[in-house]
């Protein structure tokens, strides 16, 4: 058996019959849902963390193979080796699994695979980079696209201590149609007040919080004490 088809054949040891069931309607999987048509066999992340180490050296050709399975977790696997060989890598490496990764956004299509790899990858590279595809991202069609535009600026904030670039992507994303958009831009605003500063965090919502999505809002001032969080949501800063 190949190597790809002993990877295959470890994340089904893992499987779960129950969570096969429940995963698809935590993912929204329905018709005119935002996961339609995704299948899972039923692993856990950690579980499918344990085969990522285990076959942390597979090729490009063959996570590229499993990225384009219809199988969650399997795209999950690929792209968790893609975070691991991302992070051992030369700048060389780096280069070529940055590109890789944006040429494949379509297959990163869950606010799961966005998250456990878009700050790691993405955000990680362009640290030291010019910046501009972010922001090409964020204006995109594709909800996936749009989500990692704003979760790629994670290392700035954790890393740099920037907010400049969540703050100007946060602004194109604020009248968002989706939810998805605006908990992941409230979180990021959050993230910006818990390591940087809460006043940089309340200088941006003062300007945008009585238009911005209420989800958007409640997310980014979950940990401001209560009586401030309740101004906010009363619209009386």
């Amino acid at each position: 058996m190949t190597e790809l088809g002993d990877l295959k054949k470890e994340l089904r040891k893992y499987a779960n019959a129950e969570k096969a069931t429940f995963f698809p309607r935590f993912f929204k999987t329905g018709k005119g849902e935002y996961g339609e048509g995704d299948q899972f066999i039923g692993v856990t992340v950690p579980n499918v963390r344990t085969v990522a180490k285990q076959f942390k050296n597979l090729p490009l050709k063959d996570i590229k193979s499993l990225l384009y399975s219809p199988i969650h977790e399997e795209r999950l696997v690929a792209l968790l080796i893609l975070v691991d060989q991302f992070q051992k890598g030369n700048e060389e490496t780096r280069r070529t699994i940055f590109d890789f990764y944006l040429s494949h956004t379509k297959q990163v299509n869950n606010w799961d695979l966005v998250d456990l790899t878009a700050p790691y990858i993405v955000s990680k590279y362009l640290l030291d980079k010019p910046r501009g595809i972010l922001y090409k991202l964020a204006q995109s069609n594709n909800l996936w696209e749009r989500r990692i535009a704003i979760m790629g600026t994670f290392a700035f904030i954790t890393k740099n201590k920037e907010y400049e670039d969540t703050f100007k992507i946060a602004e194109i994303l604020l009248h968002d149609k989706h939810d998805l958009i605006h908990k992941a831009v409230g979180w990021m605003l959050r993230e910006v007040g818990k390591r940087i500063s809460r006043g940089k965090e309340e200088e941006f919502l003062k300007k945008h919080y009585k238009t911005m999505p209420r989800t958007m809002l409640r997310y980014a001032i979950e940990k401001f004490p209560e009586d401030k969080r309740k101004a906010y949501l009363k619209g009386t800063i």
